[in-house]
C-alpha cells in the first residue's frame, strides 16, 4: 500500500461524495490525490460538484481514519481494489454506481472467465436445497466461479456445493472483514478464503446493517455474467438482486416450482413477466449464456455510421479496425483512459448496441 492509497480510502469517507460523484472527479483529476490537492476552483468546475462539495473535499480531516484502515488491511492481509486497479472487477467496474473501493481476501480471480451468482431463500425446501447443490455440481466442470452473499439458505448452500467440488466461490459480505453475519458461517467463511475470497466495500468497524444489505447486493449483480434465483418468496433480497441485474444488462435465470409453494412465487413471478429466463438445469444455463459456442466474427461496418460517438467511444471503436475481439486490459493499456472514464465509455457503447461484452471481459463490434 502507499501513499495513493491513504487517498483513495480517503475518497471514500468524504461527506456527499459518493461512489458516481467521485467517480465524475477521477475522470477531471485523474487519481486521488490530484483531487485532494486540486484548487477549489477547479474542484467547483467539476460536474455535479458545487460550492458545498468543493469545501467538503479541501477541508477534509479523516485521514487518520484512512491510515488506521490502511494498517487494518496490512495486518490481516486485505487487498484494497480501487476502481481503476486492474485487479478490480472489470464487470463490476462498468456499472454506472460500481464502488470506488473494494476490500478483498482471498485466492479467487475476480476476473474469472465465467461468474455466476446463485441466490435465494433463507428457508428453502428441500427440493430448492436439492436444486442448489445439483445445479452448482454440474457448473464445477465448466469452469465457472460461483458468487453469493454467504446468507443463511441457499446463499450458503451454493458457497458449500462449491467448495465439495472444488469450485471457486465468493463470498460478499454487507459489513467490514473484521467480522462475519451472520456468525454461524464463521467456519464457512475461513474455508472460502482457500478456495476463493470474501469481498466488500465496506470497511472495518461496519456493521451489517439493513441498509448495506441492497449495496452488497449490487457487487453480487455486477461482477457476475448471470443471476440465478433458487427459491424466493415475493419480496425479498434476491429479487432486488435480480432487479439490479436487469439493469445492469445481465443475464437472469430462474428456477421454476410448484405454483402453490410461496417459496417459489418470487421466481415464478420474475419468469411470467419475462425477467428471468427459466432453466431447470447447468445445460439450460450453458445455452443460455452461450458458452458452447465461439464467438462469431463480428460484422464489419463502416465507421460513419457511428455519427454520435464522443472522442472517447471513438477512440474505443478505432482499435476494432485491428482486431476483431479485445480483452478490456488490452483496451485500457492502448486507450490510456482513466479507468472510470473507460468504463463509463464502454458502458455507453453497450447501450447504443455499438460493441457486445463477451464472457472473459472481451468485446466485439455489434
Amino acid at each position: 500500500m502507499t501513499e495513493e492509497t491513504r487517498y483513495q480510502l480517503a475518497l471514500t469517507l468524504i461527506p456527499q461524495i459518493g461512489d458516481i460523484v467521485a467517480k465524475d472527479l477521477l475522470a477531471d483529476f485523474e487519481s486521488a490525490s490530484a483531487i485532494f490537492k486540486a484548487k477549489i476552483t477547479d474542484l467547483e468546475r467539476t460536474n455535479g460538484i458545487g460550492k458545498v462539495r468543493a469545501n467538503a473535499i479541501k477541508y477534509f480531516s479523516g485521514f487518520a481514519r484512512a491510515t488506521k484502515e490502511m494498517e487494518f488491511m496490512s495486518r490481516y492481509h486485505i487487498q484494497p481494489l480501487f476502481i481503476t486497479d486492474p485487479r478490480y472487477p472489470q464487470r463490476l467496474r462498468h456499472c454506472i454506481d460500481a464502488p470506488i473501493m473494494l476490500y478483498y481476501k482471498g485466492n479467487a480471480d475476480l476476473n474469472a472467465s465465467r461468474m455466476v451468482n446463485v441466490i435465494g431463500t433463507r428457508s428453502p425446501s428441500p427440493y430448492g436445497a436439492e436444486v442448489c447443490r445439483q445445479l452448482v455440481k454440474d457448473l464445477a466442470g465448466l469452469n465457472v466461479t460461483i458468487v453469493s452473499g454467504l446468507a443463511y439458505g441457499i446463499d450458503v448452500l451454493a458457497h458449500k456445493a462449491a467448495m465439495d467440488h472444488h469450485t471457486p466461490t465468493i463470498g460478499i459480505l454487507a459489513h467490514g472483514l473484521d467480522r462475519m453475519y451472520p456468525p454461524a458461517h464463521h467456519a464457512i467463511a475461513k474455508q472460502m478464503l482457500q478456495q476463493g475470497g470474501l469481498l466488500t466495500d465496506f470497511m472495518s468497524g461496519t456493521q451489517p446493517d439493513k441498509q448495506n444489505f441492497p449495496r452488497r447486493n449490487r457487487i453480487v449483480a455486477g461482477m457476475c455474467d448471470a443471476t440465478i434465483v433458487i427459491e424466493s418468496g415475493e419480496k425479498g433480497g434476491s429479487l432486488i438482486t435480480a432487479d439490479i441485474a436487469s439493469s445492469y444488462n445481465r443475464d437472469v435465470a430462474a428456477i421454476p416450482g410448484r405454483i402453490n409453494d410461496e417459496r417459489s412465487s418470487g421466481c415464478l413471478q420474475l419468469i411470467k413477466t419475462h425477467k428471468a429466463a427459466l432453466i431447470t438445469s447447468a445445460q439450460d444455463l450453458v445455452d443460455l449464456m452461450g458458452w458452447d459456442k465461439q464467438p462469431g466474427a463480428p460484422i464489419i461496418r463502416q465507421k460513419e455510421i457511428f455519427i454520435d460517438l464522443n472522442s472517447e467511444e471513438q477512440r474505443v471503436v478505432d482499435l476494432f479496425q485491428h482486431k476483431k475481439q479485445l480483452h478490456i486490459d488490452e483496451i485500457y493499456r492502448t486507450c490510456q483512459l482513466p479507468g472510470s472514464q473507460l468504463a463509463t465509455t464502454l458502458l455507453n457503447l453497450e447501450i447504443q448496441a455499438v460493441i457486445k461484452a463477451l464472457p472473459g471481459n472481451c468485446y466485439i463490434l455489434t
